[in-house]
């Protein structure tokens, strides 16, 4: 019989810092370079998510700014004065905004979801098991995943004469920690407004 197999690790994600540093850094080298070098930021989110569409935007983008160089360099003298030198310049610093906001887009996006995976559990994923008849929520525990929890068969009980209300489900953990913590507050400042 053979199963799943083993489940591979998943490497956490860098530090905060680092990751906007690097965002910064590439947004930075290719806005001074006015586009030239905006495929720097399509190589590194292709390199980091190995998706084959950040692939195909990277080729797409080197060949758009290839386009707009060699439309601006076939222009005659030193400034711009044909349709052919605007194109170049529009498709050079037009690519450039479209780069950088799905580079931030799609990079953010890659590490917060590579953040969820390193944590135990996978965003907007809920499991169909259900505990006591009541559907289980991801946020009930801090701990890590859950493990399944088979429905358990229902033992017939005498009925009491009066009818029972239905039974409760008790609070998340979080929402008794959020409690506490605002009692706690209003506690302190009930004595901090005695001593006005």
């Amino acid at each position: 019989m053979q199963g799943h197999g083993q489940a591979q690790p998943v490497k956490p994600p860098p530090p905060t810092g680092l990751l906007v540093f690097l965002r910064v850094f590439f947004v930075v080298i290719s806005v001074c370079s006015f586009g030239l070098l905006g495929w720097t930021m399509m190589l590194r989110l292709a390199l980091v998510t190995r998706k084959s569409l950040d692939w195909g935007l990277f080729v797409a983008t080197f060949a758009a700014e290839v386009l707009g160089l060699v439309l601006i360099g076939t222009e005659p003298g030193e400034e711009i004065h044909t349709v052919g030198g605007w194109l170049g310049l529009a498709l050079l610093l037009g690519s450039l905004v479209v780069v950088i906001s799905y580079y931030l887009a799609a990079d953010i996006r890659h590490f917060h979801q590579l953040g969820y995976a390193a944590a135990g559990y996978a965003p907007h994923q809920q499991t169909p098991t259900s505990t006591y008849g009541y559907p289980q929520s991801p946020y009930a525990s801090t701990t890590g995943p859950h493990t399944p929890v088979p429905p358990m068969a229902p033992v017939p009980q005498p009925q009491p004469a009066a009818p029972t209300p239905p039974p409760q489900r008790p609070a998340p953990a979080r929402i008794d920690q959020v409690r506490a913590e605002l009692d706690e507050l209003s506690d302190y400042l009930r004595k901090h407004e005695d001593g006005r």
